[in-house]
Order: structure tokens, then C-alpha cells, then sequence
């Protein structure tokens, strides 16, 4: 009954002064709307970074050669040197070859399903009259799309015969098809066009055409584009190269894809024991998933809690037009006393008030935050995923800061004297 009493008494009190009520609020609404909105985006841009890395297969393990640090090393003087990186350009020698690859497949024949080999060829501008498109050609291995799932809408990808036999034939995406040719993707099929790579002019024939899809990241990062596959051999030949710095390997379903990782790098490591300047590191698309999230909810994290500086301003502001309003109503205190309020209810009645303002403050600023964090999601191309978990704690904070703030004015409430609260003017 006395918390009824209370919570219908505070209420008044804020209609009493709907104006300055709002207006004390506002740093909390600000607060709260600013964590709110922070989270939500952090959330959204995490889940869809997420998201787009798993398509590309949680059971995937990135090889890549590095350079090597040397060890922390003392001189004579006694400085010590923290571990640095050697500073050597990659020769021939220095990349993994195929009879690496071929001698990885053997030992872990039951762990891996496929390696992915890539080259970069470069970019150029394909024309067809009027109509032109930006291509990215890269030449794959057959494991490529193994490790990296494509969707055929016509034609077939690229045959083993092709992946190894330097042929000039080549897998295109729908935008390619729909911005340059106009022809449906079966009628591409076979088709021919050239492109201008460095200095020479090269023509590659259509076998497939796979489904375009551009990842939330992709578009994030300005990386939409078109890209080209041919087989891995044809762009060794055009780039001068035998061997790769990089490999994908594409576990088998049911393999814990950290533990091959270290077991991949151990295996190689007997190849590049020797050289002194670059080694081989090797880490699961999963583990990266992780780093990525924790790296996402740490920055998310930093940056709330900036945010939340300006709900200690608004508390401070609650705190502030709590004792004025204890100063105007000394009177009706001094009156409550003398018709035998307790302490505790006068300091109750004034706290009761202190958390409805913040808690209404929270409301607006939850309300607020959402739709901000929902508007900036979407113009971010994420998928909007507002944190039910921040909107509770959020709510509670705020309730937590009506406490703490509206109980230093409803303890001087509370112990003010009747007599000299009703001689008050």
C-alpha cells in the first residue's frame, strides 16, 4: 500500500512539472539511447561479419607463409631487443610447392577434403559495345570451390583437364552475364571475350556462370565488384610463377579444424626449419570467427562505456532538481511529518520519485536507441539485431542511478526537522 502511495504521489509531482522533468531527464535519455544504438550496431555489424566468414566454411584453415621473428635478442651492453621481423623479399624457394600440398593430402588424408590454390592475374574492363564491366581474374585450383561454395545457374566449373592444362576458359558471375552480354546465362555458355591484362590482350571462353551474391561485408567495405575464375595453371603461366604463399585447406565435416591447423603447421615446419627468414603459420576460419567477435565486443564494449559518461551527468542532473524540489516542498514535508510520517517514508517517497524520472528516462532512451541503432544497421547493409540483454541492464542502470543519485535529497528529506520544515517559507 505505502509503495502505491508513493508511485502515485511521485507521479503527480512529475506532472506537476512535466518540463522540468523532461528536461532532467534528457541526459539520461541521451545515455541510454547512445549505448543502446552503439550496441545494436556493434551487434548487427558482428553477427553479419560473422556470418559472411562462416559461409566461406567454419571447417577451413588458411596456410600462409610469413616472415619469420627473430628472438628477442641481448647485447653486450645489455639492451635487449624485442622479437622483430626479418625484412627479405620471397624467392622461388621461399613459397609452398606442390609437392608440399601433394605431401599434405597424403599424411591427412583422412582430415582434409580438398586444398584451394590461388593466383591473382589483375583487373581489367571488359567491353561488349557500349556495355562494359570490371573484372577481377583470379586463377583456382579445383579444391577453390570446395573452399569457397558457389551457386551454378548454367554450364559447369572448371574440369580437371582445364585446372591443368593451361586452358584459357573461365567461370563468370551473373553480373557479368546480365551488365555485359544481355543473353540468358545458358545462351553465355561458350561464349567468348577478351580483356586487356598488363600488356596483353587475352580471350578466355565462358564454361560457367555461378550466382553473384555480394556479401553485407563486401558492400561495407566497397568491395562489390565482378570477379573471373580460370583455371589456376593458365594464370601461373601469365604471372611467371610456380608455387603460393598462400593455400586454403578445406577440412572433412567432423574434423576439428584447430587442431588440423596445428598439425598442418607442424608438418610443415620441417619444410622451412632451415630458412632463416620466413615460416609457415596456419589458423582455422573459426578461430578467426572468435578473435573477430571478441576484437568487436571489446571495441563495442570501450566505446559504451564512453558513451555511458553521460549517464553520470544525467544522475548528477536528477541529483540537482531533487534537492531543489526538496527545497520547495519543505513545507508539505514539514506537514507529512506532523501528521506522523516516519523518516523512512519521507525518504522512500523521494527516492520512489528519483526512479521513475530515470526509469522513464531509460524508456524514451531505449525507444530511441533502437530505432537508431535499427536506421544505422540498415544504411550499414547489416541486418539490425538489437541486444535484449543491453535494453534489461540499461533499464536497471537507470533505475540503479535513480537510487544512488535521489538518496542523498530524500535522506535530507528525511531528516529534516517538523517545526522548523512548517516555519519554512
Amino acid at each position: 500500500m505505502m509503495v502505491m502511495e508513493n508511485l502515485r504521489m511521485a507521479i503527480a509531482s512529475l506532472k506537476a512539472n512535466k518540463s522540468r522533468a523532461l528536461l532532467t531527464m534528457l541526459g539520461i535519455i541521451i545515455g541510454i539511447a547512445a549505448v543502446i544504438a552503439i550496441m545494436t550496431v556493434g551487434n548487427s555489424v558482428t553477427n553479419t561479419v560473422s556470418s559472411s566468414m562462416q559461409s566461406m566454411g567454419v571447417n577451413n584453415i588458411n596456410v600462409m607463409i610469413q616472415s619469420r621473428k627473430n628472438e628477442p635478442e641481448e647485447r653486450e651492453s645489455g639492451i635487449v631487443f624485442g622479437a622483430v621481423e626479418h625484412s627479405k623479399e620471397m624467392t622461388e624457394r621461399d613459397y609452398l610447392t606442390d609437392e608440399m600440398i601433394a605431401g599434405l593430402l597424403e599424411e591427412f588424408s583422412d582430415e582434409i577434403e580438398a586444398i584451394s590454390a590461388s593466383e591473382a592475374v589483375g583487373s581489367c574492363e571488359v567491353k561488349n559495345g557500349s556495355a562494359s564491366a570490371n573484372v577481377t581474374v583470379t586463377g583456382v585450383s579445383q579444391g577453390y570451390f570446395a573452399a569457397n561454395e558457389k551457386t551454378m545457374l548454367a554450364g559447369r566449373l572448371l574440369s580437371a583437364e582445364e585446372a591443368t592444362g593451361a586452358r584459357n576458359a573461365a567461370v563468370v558471375s551473373s553480373e557479368f552475364v546480365d551488365d555485359l552480354l544481355e543473353v540468358s546465362y545458358e545462351e553465355a555458355v561458350g561464349r567468348s571475350f577478351s580483356c586487356r591484362l598488363g600488356e596483353q590482350q587475352v580471350q578466355y571462353t565462358i564454361v560457367g556462370v555461378y550466382e553473384q551474391v555480394d556479401s553485407a561485408t563486401a558492400m561495407m567495405m566497397g568491395l562489390v565488384g565482378t570477379e573471373c575464375y580460370i583455371p589456376l595453371t593458365t594464370a601461373q603461366q601469365f604471372n611467371h610463377t610456380e608455387n603460393y604463399q598462400n593455400l586454403a585447406v578445406v577440412g572433412k565435416v567432423g574434423v576439428d579444424a584447430d587442431a588440423l591447423a596445428r598439425k598442418i603447421e607442424t608438418y610443415l615446419d620441417g619444410h622451412y626449419r632451415s630458412n632463416r627468414y620466413f615460416e609457415v603459420s596456419a589458423f582455422s576460419m573459426s578461430a578467426m570467427v572468435t578473435a573477430m567477435a571478441d576484437m568487436m565486443d571489446t571495441i563495442v564494449t570501450a566505446i559504451s562505456v564512453i558513451a555511458g559518461i553521460a549517464l553520470l551527468v544525467g544522475g548528477i542532473g536528477v541529483m540537482n532538481i531533487m534537492l531543489v524540489s526538496v527545497t520547495e516542498r519543505t513545507r508539505e514535508i514539514g506537514t507529512r511529518k506532523a501528521l506522523g510520517a516516519t523518516n523512512e517514508s519521507i525518504r522512500m517517497q523521494f527516492i520512489v520519485e528519483a526512479m521513475i524520472m530515470c526509469l522513464l528516462g531509460g524508456i524514451i532512451g531505449v525507444i530511441l536507441g533502437v530505432a537508431g541503432g535499427i536506421l544505422a544497421s540498415n544504411l550499414m547493409g547489416a541486418a539490425a539485431a538489437p541486444s535484449v540483454g543491453s535494453i534489461v541492464i540499461s533499464l536497471l542502470f537507470s533505475l540503479a542511478i535513480g537510487v544512488f543519485f535521489g538518496y542523498y535529497p530524500a535522506n535530507k528529506a528525511a531528516k529534516m526537522n517538523p517545526i522548523d520544515a512548517l516555519r519554512y517559507e
